[in-house]
């Protein structure tokens, strides 16, 4: 055991968590509705609580145990297989399932984004609970547990697949199975507390070190370099989002900059571990601007009232940097130069994996999305959408009135 590395990946599972619980949920609290921002806590909250008891349940036997290249088989239900000293590398295993498990809970918690103000509690837990084993589990195998994307040679350091698309692709699905919010998409009511906002994005920031340095599972240079890239691609896309709202509005707001560096910081992630800085900028400024332009294509083009921007912002955002690592891997870059010989078939690798992944999430998704409203139902009703979840839903106010 490299004590040093264990230490890291410790402190990296505590910001890791600390992304969901509190930062995603005030990031998001803040920007729904005064009269819905306790419903939104209690969706991360209790996803947190369903993908922790799945991940140990069945979720890590299926992401990390050996089976055939897409799906693992189930040695490590309950992990009882795993001795007190069993180790994964230079690390103890129970660290690692543990790393791996705060990443199994941020991510559906970022599809939390896609439906605030009008989803069923119930739905959310029973669906991120089936969603978790039949398809986060799944593509976790395929990519970090030595499935068929990792045989292809798809590589992603720390989720650009595996966490951000998978997320932004089941957001446009739930978006548009639960429906649209009322005035949308014009006169939807603006977020009631971009400070709370703000608050909860400078703590995903903080967290995404643990998030991309961790990924590098040890205490070396390569974790040294994700975090550093992670800081520089999520600074430049801020001033990206400032620039074209500026350009455009005459005023730069405060939830566009700190949208600009969740865009940022989710296009870094698959490219963390393997580019330099010079890289980390042109993933900053590519991801800003298209980011950008995506939330209001898929609002007013398409009209899919993905409220919190969830595919625009982590499904494309990922999938940007998943596609530019061909690219910026190069040494030219300051990259770690791999695949500079073979740059088609590396690229083509890529390609596939976000297709595979696209498709499969999508398919799945839908399928558990119609069994799960069938059985309880998706959206609440409009009286309950009237009053507020916070009092419909679970009886409380986040507000005095």
């Amino acid at each position: 055991m490299d004590t040093g590395s264990t230490a890291w990946i410790l402190t990296s599972t505590a910001l890791v968590l600390f992304m969901t619980m509190p930062g995603l949920a005030l990031f998001y609290g803040g920007l729904v509705k005064s009269e819905n921002v306790l419903s939104v806590l209690m969706h991360c909250f209790g996803i947190a609580c369903v993908a922790s008891v799945t991940w140990l349940g069945i979720g890590y036997s299926i992401a990390f145990s050996s089976g055939n290249p897409f799906f693992g088989d189930l040695s490590q239900i309950f992990l009882l297989n795993m001795a007190r000293d069993s180790m994964a590398g230079e690390i103890p295993e129970s660290v690692f399932f543990m790393f791996q498990m705060t990443f199994c809970i941020i991510t559906p918690a970022l599809i939390v984004g896609a439906y605030p103000e009008r989803m069923k509690f119930g739905f959310i837990l029973l669906f991120s609970f089936l969603w978790i084993i039949f398809v986060y589990a799944p593509v976790t195998h395929w990519i970090w547990g030595g499935g068929w994307l990792a045989e292809l040679g798809v590589l992603d350091f720390a989720g650009g697949l595996v966490v951000h698309l998978t997320a932004g692709t089941t957001a446009i699905v739930l978006a548009i199975m639960s429906g649209t919010r009322e005035g949308f998409p014009d006169q939807v009511k603006p977020p009631h507390n971009p400070g709370l906002t703000m608050m909860g994005a400078c703590m995903l920031w903080v967290g995404w070190f643990g998030f991309n340095g961790g990924s590098a599972l040890a205490a070396n240079s390569d974790a040294g370099m994700a975090i550093l890239v992670t800081h520089i691609s999520a600074s430049v896309a801020s001033l990206v989002w400032i620039a074209i709202e500026w350009m455009r509005f005459g005023k730069p707001s405060l939830v566009g900059v700190v949208t600009g560096a969740i865009a940022g910081l989710a296009s870094i992630t698959p490219a963390s571990g393997f580019v330099g800085p010079l890289g980390a900028v042109l993933i900053g400024l590519i991801s800003g601007y298209l980011c950008y332009e995506a939330v209001g294509l898929i609002k007013n083009r398409f009209k899919v009232d993905d409220s919190l921007d969830v595919f625009a912002v982590h499904g494309l955002g990922g999938t940007i940097g998943i596609l530019l690592l061909p690219l910026l891997i190069s040494e030219r870059f300051g990259g770690i130069g791999y695949g500079e010989t073979n740059f088609s078939s590396f690229m083509m690798a890529q390609f596939i994996g976000v297709i595979a992944v696209l498709i499969f999430t999508l398919l799945l998704s839908f399928l558990i999305a119609v069994f799960v409203k069938r059985l309880i139902g998706i959206r609440v009703s409009d009286d309950d959408i009237e009053a507020g979840l916070d009092i419909s839903s679970h009886g409380q106010s986040g507000y005095k009135l």
